[in-house]
């Protein structure tokens, strides 16, 4: 059956469909915000410096230089700088003194560009310590003299029990000892053994490792005084022990008057000392032993600081020139008596063992206390003609004695 399909019109035609008008044309849809990045974690050296500037200020009993000239203005200057080669921070600077509260100084270098970019904590803390080395002064050249200059103090052995005269010294191309690394303790520990092994006679002998050492050995050393002990709690503070004992030891020669002690504080203390007065043996032997070791090795140096070492109380010459001796009538009353006279030759009077301790025996150590802007004979000097002096006046009180005392 076929479809049936109605052909009647419709009544009207349905109305056109409307246009419609064109629209706006949309804004885009805006972006997705990023994803917000982590929170960058603060820099825990940054952290430490400003706490550590606040436990400073707020402790009372604290009068360390390192308090005294570490500035709101330092801190913000410096709590983010770096040295270029090794990255110390200032953290690496102030931490054993922001540990040891009773420091009297409070900072050590880290390496030796540390005294440029920290010099505006360096800077005032050396003026003050030194008397007076100003910003702008440079050390002197470097001049051993001449050293039959200085002959013996004491004849007649009645005063002096012995002479020992040191310097520090820094191999360049390492930092110092909170960035030192154990390979390079050990690498630095190669190169002194080398020099070590090309020393002339009288100054040729032996080197000693620490790491194998017996205790008894060790012990016998120490009680000699020659050789150190692992770092104090103001080194430990500063990172100067780390990786105990690699790459430490000690060398002397045959009769143990030249020794070098390799690690401890510095990365070389090269030591002359014997029995008695003479003064002028004592500084040759130094002087020869300095100058042939730099045939193989480069110490810091700068024309600012003169001779660089870890430590900004130990500068310049990095010289330390000392007697042990006997004054009985001088020290009558203490050291004080003597601290007067040697005031006059800028000198330091300790006791026998060191630092705050006693005079042992009736025996003072008496030492140059200047380092930093005279030059090696100088620094001599100043201990020679000072312990002259204590001699000669402890003469005059004896001839005021009463026969028979």
């Amino acid at each position: 059956m076929g479809i049936f399909v109605s052909k009647k019109k419709p009544d009207s035609d349905p109305p056109p469909e409307e246009t419609p008008a064109p629209s706006a044309p949309e804004e885009p849809a805006p972006s997705p915000p990023p994803p917000a990045l982590p929170a960058k974690d603060p820099d825990p050296d940054v952290v430490y410096v400003v706490s550590g500037y606040e436990k400073l200020q707020l402790d009372n009993d604290c009068h360390s230089l390192l308090k005294k000239h570490f500035t709101t203005e330092v801190l913000d200057s410096l709590k983010e700088a770096k040295t270029t080669r090794f990255g110390s921070s200032l953290r690496d600077v102030i931490q054993s003194g922001v540990e040891n509260l009773d420091s009297g100084i409070g900072v050590y270098a880290p390496d030796a560009e540390a005294y440029v970019v920290f010099a505006a904590l360096f800077d005032p803390i050396i003026e003050e310590y030194h008397g007076g080395f100003a910003a702008e002064a440079n050390h002197p050249p470097a001049d051993f003299g001449n050293t039959e200059d200085f002959g013996d103090l004491d004849p007649e052995a009645k005063y002096i029990v012995s002479t020992r005269i040191r310097c520090g010294r820094s191999v360049e191309g390492f930092p110092f000892n909170p960035n030192m690394t154990e390979e390079q303790y050990k690498e630095l520990e190669e190169l002194a053994k080398s020099a070590f092994s090309g020393l002339p006679e009288p100054l040729a002998g032996t080197y000693y490792p620490l790491d194998g050492m017996t205790e008894e050995t060790q012990q016998e050393l120490i009680d000699q005084h020659f050789l150190f002990k692992e770092g104090d709690r103001f080194l430990q503070a500063a990172n100067a022990s780390r990786f105990w004992p690699a790459g430490r030891g000690i060398f002397h020669n045959e009769d143990k008057k030249f020794l070098v002690w390799v690690g401890e504080e510095d990365h070389l203390r090269i030591i002359s000392m014997q029995q008695g007065g003479n003064v002028g043996e004592v500084y040759s032997r130094l002087v020869q032993g300095i100058q042939e070791m730099e045939k193989t090795m480069k110490f810091s140096h700068s024309d600012r600081f003169g001779w660089l070492t870890f430590c900004p109380t130990n500068l310049g010459t990095t010289i330390r020139a000392s007697v042990h001796i006997k004054l009985p009538l001088l020290a009558a009353n203490g050291m004080e008596n003597l601290q007067k006279i040697a005031d006059e030759f800028q000198l330091q009077v300790r006791g026998s063992a060191g630092e705050h301790s006693e005079a042992v025996g009736g025996k003072y150590d008496i030492s140059n206390r200047e380092r930093l802007g005279l030059t090696e004979y100088q620094a001599v000097e100043k201990m020679y003609k000072g312990v002259m002096e204590l001699i000669k006046q402890e003469k005059e009180l004896e001839a005021q004695q009463p026969e028979g005392e």
